[in-house]
């Protein structure tokens, strides 16, 4: 049930992209329209990381440009009134992979017959179409017209259609009413749950609509490229014959023909880069892997870009604020011991280490590449101060050591940090390495335990996880337009407050409500950002955020500013000598919009800047 189309059978191009299809001309320095045609190799470390190409193809209802403005993408225009009131306008002629229309009805399944379905959705609607509980009123205006209205502002709610991973508040209505109850043969749906062992309509129909996962070859998309059928080892996909964007030539985009993904060990990347294995490589790939990557660029043809890294650290350390054990959770809540364990790193030496002292000292905070920057809000609580993260143990009442050094716990255990961490990154287990030794001198023990990232998520909601080290925030460089997401408990995602977000994220089904007075202070920041609706108010109530995360170290960031090595064949084109890359802005190479990469005849080098610092790209410099 794949999507693979002969060309030769295809209609001609004018009745394939939309009648006013997007007009993308908006190439990197030294770049240009180009041609069709080539494979793109790529090596990802996991077989569900197949869905990253949704990501970098970055086809969404809006979208954020090289500068973080939103503007429309799949959709023509957008009108907005007052941030309550937003009518999406299609583009006229606009089609599914499959070669099925695009149209309203695809806004109206998703929202009446999923999102608005109990069984489906027994959660209710998600929480970015609900302003105070409440969701919107949907109309369908016409064939290409639809209409979501609040009585109260919702000044999110384009940005979440502009993530990363986003919401897909549209769906294949053709394709996926076949496993719905209301629309669909009910011989044909049973005998789908019988091969798929599901006891629900619901629930299989919950496992054919896959917009993002890239898991079933059938599934209608928008995407610039389409998956198929594969070995699991190996993913190919081939280019979206219906895709709605063309250059100003009126070539039809994507230009590359196929992407082909390889399953690898992340350990071995560096090693299959150096061999040529890749066409455009930046997953898997880290600070301390340059020396192999910049060896073999001559031999290989290929070129090692550095661009800077949008998160908001490096590296940080995630006390668990909600952690089972209540010895535990009253010290992680309790500031003077977060800001202890901070002074207690000698980030300096950790630069200097593993970063040739390109980095910088950082809290996990927002960039300077981000407008909201300011230099307290990096540097808050950072400086390497053993003594006195020594007298702030001491003054919590932490003053029983055993033989070794190492403080005893007021219950009789010692002070042990179990922290856990995914093993993807050599950096984190190396500093984490270098933290343990500064932290004896403290008085704390630390035990490094890798574990499958899946498992850690899991085990953390279940509150049995002390801390995790993980790269910082995935939106270092927000505008004050953007969510607070990040820096507020409303995510069970989140390593910090897991129960907390759930219980928001759940309107109090799930989790738990905070108790902890700061963290409270952030959710009821995060609320009236969400009734904001001037540039003014959501700068100020930024603000506020940031400087209680300065205050209060939630999360411990180590360095920030760290580069990240983006290898491109010397034979793609329009790859950007120095982009951004992040997942939230940014979907890494989605940013720079990868469906006008393109392949030459001959080999180029880039004239590409080294380790040099970039302004903020969110204020256009």
């Amino acid at each position: 049930m794949g999507n693979t189309h002969d060309p030769a059978k295809l209609p001609p191009i004018q009745d394939r992209v939309p009648d006013d299809p997007l007009v993308y001309d908006d190439f990197p320095e030294g770049g240009g329209p180009g041609r069709h045609g080539g494979d793109l190799r790529t090596i990802i470390t996991r077989s569900k990381d197949v869905r990253l190409a949704n990501v970098w193809g970055y086809a969404r209802l809006v979208i954020f440009d090289r500068n973080l403005n939103l503007v429309p993408d799949i959709l023509k225009s957008v009108d907005i009134e007052g941030d309550r009131v937003f009518t999406f306008h299609l583009r006229k002629g606009h089609k599914w992979s499959d070669g099925h229309p695009f149209t309203a009805e695809d806004f109206r399944y998703y929202f009446e017959d999923i999102a608005s379905d109990p069984e489906l959705m027994p959660t209710g609607l998600p929480s970015f179409l609900l302003v105070d509980g409440k969701g919107p009123r949907f109309e369908v205006l016409d064939p290409l017209t639809v209409r979501y209205s609040w009585d109260g502002p919702n000044p999110g709610f384009l940005q979440n259609l502009a993530k990363a991973r986003p919401p897909f508040i549209y769906r294949p209505a053709h394709f996926l009413k076949k496993w719905h109850e209301r629309y669909g043969d009910k011989a044909f749906i049973k005998r789908e749950m019988a091969r798929d062992r599901k006891r629900s309509w619901a629930a299989e129909h919950n496992l054919m609509d896959d917009m993002y996962g890239n898991e079933h070859a059938g599934m209608p998309t928008l995407q610039p490229w389409v998956v198929q059928p594969s070995s699991g080892r190996r993913f190919i996909l081939v280019r979206n014959p219906y895709y709605h964007r063309i250059d100003r030539n009126g070539r039809q985009l994507p230009y590359i023909d196929r992407i082909v993904m390889d399953v690898a060990d992340a350990r071995l990347v560096a090693a299959k880069v150096h061999a040529g294995e890749t066409d455009l490589q930046a997953r898997g790939l880290s600070f301390s892997d340059i020396t192999v990557l910049k060896d073999g660029e001559q031999e290989r043809r290929y070129q090692t870009l550095f661009w800077p890294d949008a998160r908001a650290a490096r590296i940080a350390l995630y006390p668990n604020l909600n952690v089972e054990d209540k010895a535990w959770r009253k010290l992680f809540r309790d500031v003077r011991f977060r800001h202890a364990l901070s002074l207690g790193i000698d980030r300096e030496l950790i630069n200097r280490v593993l970063f040739f002292g390109l980095a910088e000292p950082s809290n996990n905070s927002v960039t300077p590449l981000s407008p909201l920057f300011r230099p307290p809000y990096r540097s808050a609580w950072t400086e390497y101060e053993a003594k006195r993260a020594e007298a702030l143990l001491d003054d919590i009442g932490l003053t029983e050591r055993r033989g070794d050094g190492i403080r005893m716990m007021t219950d009789g255990r010692p002070l042990q940090i179990i922290v856990e961490t995914a093993g993807e990154n050599p950096e984190i287990v190396d500093a984490l390495e270098l933290i343990r030794e500064t932290w004896r001198e403290i008085g704390v023990d630390l035990v490094i335990k890798p574990s499958e990232r899946d498992n850690i998520r899991r085990r953390a909601n279940a509150g049995l996880v002390q801390m995790i080290a993980d790269a910082g925030f995935d939106n270092g460089i927000p505008t004050a337009d953007m969510p607070p997401d990040d820096f507020a408990p409303v995510s069970y995602e989140s390593f910090i407050w897991p129960a907390w977000g759930e219980y928001y994220a759940h309107r109090g089904s799930k989790g738990e409500p905070v108790d902890y007075p700061p963290a409270n202070d952030l959710l009821q920041l995060y609320e009236a950002w969400q009734h904001t609706v001037t540039l003014q108010e959501r700068q100020a109530i930024w603000r506020q955020i940031l400087e209680i995360h300065a205050a209060e170290t939630f999360s411990i960031g180590i360095v920030s500013d760290v580069f990240q090595p983006v290898v491109r064949s010397n034979y793609l084109r329009n790859v950007p000598p120095a982009g951004i890359y992040g997942w939230d802005p940014g979907a890494q190479f989605g940013l720079h919009r990868m469906d006008a990469f393109w392949f030459d005849d001959k080999p180029r080098i880039v004239d590409a800047p080294i380790f040099g610092r970039t302004k903020s790209l969110a204020s256009g410099d």
